[in-house]
């Protein structure tokens, strides 16, 4: 088979993002800093942002974590869900290599890279559980796979976290370590604590976003909708995500600040699971015989993450001063720099192993 010659966007993938997407890293690295200064300028503002709490969470950054969410939700093509589930093998793949491969290799992962941080080991397997979400779409477009195969994978892994995550969450937090022999009562999980975060946080955003898609596009039209609506609408996921990251650090201020190793420690095992998620995913498309476009599809979407659920998850469940809560912030900050890596990747091997 000839390769194909390499054109300046395979050289150039970040020429397709946008400024705010390019720099991800920088806002969020600069959204910690600011949060670590309010935190050092204002004390008290934890037990201020606590009074009034939402799900166990204070309403100033419930509302951040529903607004991260719902332009994400609102991107997400719903109607394309019934149009490629007829490739049994793709979606087969797709639904192992996100439901069962992801999980178990965050989880493994987690184990052996920090085995005496059982926090930030909590919050890591929820970004593990957390599977795609539509930002794994501008990674998938930016390496030439298909646009509307992967448009349907993040409909599909968005509507079966409603349905698994709790259960997942309560397998892999209490029930699997259990049976390690690890300790578990300090964790204190119950299913139905993390159902209702996920029933709040992934539930309220998901209806608000299929209704949003469903009104809009029935009465302005799908080309509005997305090239006008969305492309105002869109980047205010950012300024919800920043907002809460701010809110977060500057509650967990000192910590941080009296542990940086550790923020190196959660973030080993993320790359070693992008990677290993990615190389897997794209290797076995391949060996099953998917062209390149479906095989691409399927490797960002296995490697990609929700971590704004695992971010609401989190701080739902274990706190928003927690060790968990801190794990799941780190996520963004090293996925954006590692995916983007994976795009050079994925444009490498087109012209190499299809």
């Amino acid at each position: 088979m000839t390769a194909s010659p390499m054109t300046a966007r395979d050289r150039q993938p970040l020429a397709g993002l946008s400024t705010l997407d390019r720099f991800l890293p920088v806002w969020i690295l600069a959204a910690m800093a600011s949060g670590l200064l309010l935190g050092q300028a204002y004390p008290q503002l934890g037990a201020a942002l606590d009074r009034v709490q939402l799900a166990g969470v204070s309403v100033p950054i419930a509302i951040g974590l529903l607004w991260m969410m719902y332009p994400v939700l609102a991107r997400v093509r719903y109607d394309a869900v019934g149009k490629h589930t007829r490739d049994v093998r793709v979606m087969t793949t797709s639904l192992a290599l996100n439901w069962l491969v992801g999980p178990v290799l965050m989880f493994v992962l987690a184990w052996i890279f920090l085995p005496d941080l059982p926090e930030y080991r909590n919050g890591l397997v929820l970004i593990g559980l957390a599977r795609c979400i539509a930002m794994v779409l501008i990674w998938n477009s930016l390496a030439g796979g298909s646009r509307e195969l992967a448009a349907v994978l993040v409909a599909v892994n968005s509507l079966f976290q409603i349905v698994t995550y709790a259960l997942l969450g309560y397998l892999f937090l209490n029930v699997i370590p259990g049976w390690m022999g690890a300790e578990t009562t300090t964790l204190n999980v119950s299913m139905g604590s993390i159902a209702r975060s996920v029933g709040i946080f992934l539930g309220i955003p998901l209806l608000a976003g299929y209704i949003t898609r469903r009104v809009l596009v029935g009465a302005r039209g799908e080309t509005w909708y997305e090239d006008t609506f969305m492309r105002r609408l869109g980047p205010t996921a950012l300024v919800g995500l920043l907002y809460t990251i701010v809110l977060m650090f500057a509650m967990q201020g000192d910590r941080i600040l009296a542990s940086p190793v550790d923020v190196v420690r959660i973030a080993v095992p993320l790359v070693v699971y992008f990677i290993l998620m990615f190389g897997s995913a794209l290797l076995l498309s391949r060996t099953l015989g998917f062209g390149y476009e479906a095989s691409a599809s399927v490797a960002f979407t296995a490697a990609g993450n929700n971590f704004e659920l695992a971010i609401a998850v989190a701080i739902a469940t274990f706190g928003i001063a927690s060790g968990e809560a801190m794990a799941s912030v780190v996520g963004p900050l090293i996925e954006v720099p590692v995916l983007v890596a994976l795009v050079y990747l994925a444009r490498w091997s087109r012209s190499r192993l299809f």
